[in-house]
């Protein structure tokens, strides 16, 4: 009975995988090989040649996401194994996705990210009041800040140290100032926009007039709808209370848009496999309540 040839990845493939590999500076190497792959390349190569043949879905786990689309169907000839197999899928939706493997991402981006706000929500600081406001100063006054006492933040607070106070203060000095070059930038905006709207030739002057009533018209509702109370800076605590959770709905609509760049690295929390574990304890945890609901 003759034995069957067990399927390998041709030498030419091999060589030019290995060769091109060799020759990237940040190639990731096991700590153990590492002082002699960092600088000889031709031990590189040996290095990544052997594990090629001696262990091919190990070196798609380490090495797999810096190969091209036609490197990886090399690989197709060892399909018969599983592991192999579920690199070869997953490396390949990344590289090149299909229309379902783009929505699959993009759901998956989205509950981790939910996930992750879960997380900083229970934590308590990223979403507080304080922190939200130093990263949007304009937007906490519109909607909170402006019907807030203004000089509450400036008072000394229990157990604070006299430096801690005025750390705060001028802190607080900062984000002020940023709040009034806001206004002025749009106020300069308007004016901009209302000259523009007066140089507009005559014959089209009572159509302008009718727009401009009816913008005017749109931003009170707007300004009616953010207040609550138009034509007060008096609301009750009640109310206060109302235009911070929307505030903050605002700033986590941001949070999930990828909007918060800047404070935060959004390619470690869409990367992390483990926020998965979220929905997986929900999803039990839904899978038996309605369990015992049923008996």
């Amino acid at each position: 009975m003759a034995n069957s040839a067990i399927p390998t990845i041709g030498s030419d493939a091999k060589e030019i995988i290995t060769q091109r590999l060799s020759l990237i500076d940040d190639l990731y190497f096991p700590r153990k090989v590492q002082p002699s792959a960092a600088t000889d390349s031709a031990h590189r190569k040996s290095l990544l040649a052997d594990l090629l043949s001696t262990d091919a879905a190990v070196f798609l786990e380490r090495y797999g996401s810096r190969l091209s689309v036609e490197e990886l169907s090399h690989f197709d000839v060892l399909r018969g194994d599983y592991e192999i197999n579920w690199h070869l899928n997953h490396l390949r939706s990344i590289i090149d996705p299909t229309v379902e493997d783009k929505k699959s991402r993009s759901m998956k981006i989205k509950n981790r990210r939910l996930a992750y706000m879960d997380k900083l929500m229970v934590e308590g600081h990223y979403f507080s009041e304080d922190a939200m406001r130093e990263r949007e100063p304009y937007l906490h006054h519109e909607y909170v800040g402006k019907f807030q006492d203004p000089y509450g933040r400036g008072m000394a607070r229990p157990g604070e140290r006299w430096s801690e106070t005025l750390m705060r203060r001028s802190e607080e000095a900062i984000l002020v100032e940023k709040i009034r070059s806001e206004q002025q930038m749009l106020g300069e905006e308007e004016e901009e926009e209302e000259q523009e709207e007066e140089e507009e030739d005559e014959e089209s002057e009572t159509e302008v007039a009718m727009e401009k009533e009816t913008n005017l018209e749109v931003h009170r509702d707007h300004n009616a709808q953010l207040s609550g109370v138009e034509g007060t800076d008096n609301l009750s605590t009640e109310e206060i209370e109302e235009r911070l959770e929307q505030f903050t709905n605002v700033m986590q609509h941001k949070f999930l848009s990828g909007k918060d760049e800047q404070h935060l690295d959004y390619s470690r929390i869409d990367e992390d496999e483990t926020l998965d574990d979220h929905w997986m304890k929900e999803a039990n945890q839904d899978a038996e309540e309605k369990y015992f609901d049923d008996i």
